[in-house]
């Protein structure tokens, strides 16, 4: 088995820019993986799994094994394990992955779909969560509206624990996710402050998108005048809103108690 234990090896090198640089991931069409029940996930998610590499003091090559199917192991050092590993906590295990085409067209949708869109998502953490609830509430998929960075952001593997992995998830423009949407005949759903309505008196048990903008400016202007209804949070506070992945898990969970779970 091949084994590496210089951070300064030529491979461990690229996987640091794997961590480090969107631009990286996106060449080499590949990202990092850490911890065996990610690592799990993203294989029962269709995720291809080049190789894998372990800290034979921490993750024995026995349970590294029945990982690996057909990918390479290498034994790696502390010193590399170290220089590669994301999390405080350690689990000794790391594999890089092939990344998915993330386009409308690849998402299979049933015939009556609930999808979250999110529009414009900046915060990582926002986004692991909004996934986390979205694979809760067994939603049928994920769109990011012209995304600030890619989802294959470290900080967004590890803030959705996985759920990255268990999400039909798409990417687009406001534009072609509207079309898409429209197309599908799926009943748009946004969350906003003009013109809007309550929440909780809409009816989400046809093909519904709940729609959501940022904190800091909401949604564009685009959504709301192509929504079929723009709907609320009722605020009884002294602010006009609240973080975005509460209030998609807000509206996530009334649709789906409408739909009787």
């Amino acid at each position: 088995m091949k084994q590496i234990t210089s951070v300064q090896n030529p491979f461990i090198k690229s996987l640091v820019l794997l961590q480090e640089k969107s631009k990286a991931r996106k060449q080499t069409g590949t990202f990092l993986i850490e911890g065996h029940r990610e690592i799990e996930l993203a294989l029962k998610g269709g995720y291809e799994i080049e190789t894998i590499l372990f800290l034979p003091e921490i993750s024995s090559e026995n349970d590294t094994k029945k990982l690996s199917g057909s990918a390479e192991l290498i034994e790696i050092s502390k010193d590399v394990y170290q220089k590669l590993a994301y999390r405080d906590t350690t689990e000794g295990i790391l594999a890089v992955a092939k990344s998915k085409n993330l386009s409308l067209s690849e998402l299979n949708l049933g015939k009556n779909p609930l999808v979250l869109v999110a529009e414009s998502p900046e915060k990582p953490g926002n986004i692991g969560a909004m996934l986390r609830t979205a694979d809760a509430a067994k939603m049928d998929a994920v769109i990011i509206a012209n995304p600030k960075s890619d989802l294959y952001n470290p900080n967004i593997v590890r803030s959705s624990v996985g759920c990255l992995f268990t999400n039909q998830i798409a990417t687009g423009t406001t534009e072609e996710i509207i079309a898409f949407l429209k197309e599908k005949k799926i009943n748009i759903y946004c969350a906003t402050l003009q013109d809007s309505t309550g929440y909780h008196t809409q009816d989400y048990t046809t093909p519904t998108a709940l729609v959501l903008g940022t904190e800091a400016t909401g949604l564009t202007q685009e959504w709301r005048d192509n929504s079929t209804q723009n709907i609320i949070i009722p605020m009884q506070g002294a602010i006009d809103s609240m973080n975005v992945s509460v209030a998609a898990a807000i509206l996530i969970f009334e649709a789906k108690r409408q739909r009787g779970f």
